[in-house]
């Protein structure tokens, strides 16, 4: 994050943070919690952590095999100070987690793949997401390199829980973070990703990586999420990535000052009665927002919010149908007191409007009907 998002980060946190312990574990403790913070008490009628084992973040949700899988980055108390790169969410491993239910018991298949097993991979394995293409399973991560880039690479295996063998090099022409793949349903897959500020977007602004971050003025389209098509092989590009068009309901792009409605990160696709949905994070303004669109590649036309900002700083989702619902798994920071680095999933039912729209989800209080 940028120092200029700390003014709105204390205005939200501050109750939080006069009210809450900070944990100083600083052990390299990478599958249990740690007693977690509790003086910080949640609205009566706020969801309820589905994961309380371990801290995670970040749940990518599909159904593969007739059951809900997660596919979650993994937080743990590194003890790396807080920054603006992000340097604290040091995540280092994968579990997978699978349900019958939404609401029912939740099996951990344990670590799915570590950054050990990763050649090309240093650390910040950061959020992570699945596919699955004739019976073969694909983890696709982010995480940075040797030189301090990220870079998005590709793990198999033959069923969804893994263990994931990852292949030795990241995707060629990968970069960024927070990638999330789309199987339409002509059975072509798309990957979309991307992160402004610690996910490192906009350094990639003339194709090239550099070290020096260059954003638009703030009169310009902000910076957008990528999409990219899939080869068959599941396991490269296509194509060369293209932007994800994000327009208003004028069909003006949206703009850098508007930092309610710009993409910031965590981009999601998904399609319901033959419409793509395009939702993904704004970052500093904490909301979950989306867009409507007639193909994969939008452009899509900016809707609204669909969950607004939860406890820690992060907001990040993931949407599936499963047994004829729609859910939204999401994370907040209630687990661990409102550590922003201490994150764990929640899962809410998602319900449209007759046009299509979506219902916006307040979780601090309730999915509103």
């Amino acid at each position: 994050m940028h120092l200029r998002s700390f003014t709105a980060l204390t205005a939200m946190m501050l109750p939080v943070l006069l009210g809450t312990a900070c944990s100083n574990d600083t052990s390299d403790n990478t599958s249990d919690i740690q007693e977690p913070v509790n003086e910080t008490e949640e609205p009566a009628d706020s969801l309820t952590p589905i994961i309380t084992d371990l801290y995670t973040a970040d749940p990518s949700a599909h159904v593969f095999e007739g059951k809900l899988y997660l596919y979650p980055s993994h937080d743990y108390e590194s003890g790396i100070p807080e920054d603006d790169l992000g340097s604290h969410f040091d995540m280092k491993d994968y579990h997978v987690f699978s349900m019958d239910s939404v609401g029912g018991e939740i099996t951990d298949h344990g670590v799915a793949l570590s950054v050990e097993d990763v050649p090309w991979a240093e650390r910040q394995m950061w959020a992570p997401d699945a596919a699955e293409k004739d019976g073969t399973y694909y983890l696709y991560f982010p995480a940075k390199d040797k030189e301090g880039i990220f870079h998005i690479g590709v793990a198999s295996a033959d069923n969804p829980a893994g263990p994931f063998t990852p292949r030795p090099e990241p995707i060629e022409g990968s970069y960024s973070i927070d990638p999330a793949v789309f199987k339409d349903t002509d059975g072509s897959y798309y990957m979309y990703f991307g992160g402004i500020w610690g996910g490192q977007l906009q350094r990639w602004s003339s194709g090239e990586y550099s070290g020096e971050d260059t954003y638009p003025a703030e009169d310009a389209p902000a910076l957008s999420a990528k999409i990219v098509k899939l080869s068959d092989d599941m396991t490269s590009f296509a194509e060369a990535p293209r932007d994800v068009d994000l327009l208003d309901k004028a069909g003006n792009p949206i703009m850098v000052s508007d930092n309610d409605r710009r993409f910031f990160e965590a981009a999601w696709v998904h399609k319901y009665n033959d419409t793509y949905y395009f939702s993904y994070s704004t970052g500093d303004t904490h909301n979950i927002a989306y867009g409507m669109g007639d193909s994969p590649y939008g452009p899509f036309t900016y809707q609204g919010v669909i969950l607004k900002p939860v406890l820690g700083w992060t907001n990040h989702h993931s949407i599936v149908e499963y047994n004829g619902k729609w859910y939204l798994f999401f994370h907040d920071s209630s687990l661990s007191g409102g550590q922003t680095h201490l994150r764990s999933v929640k899962v809410t039912e998602l319900t449209y409007n007759e046009d299509g729209t979506i219902h916006t989800i307040d979780a601090m209080v309730k999915a509103e009907p």
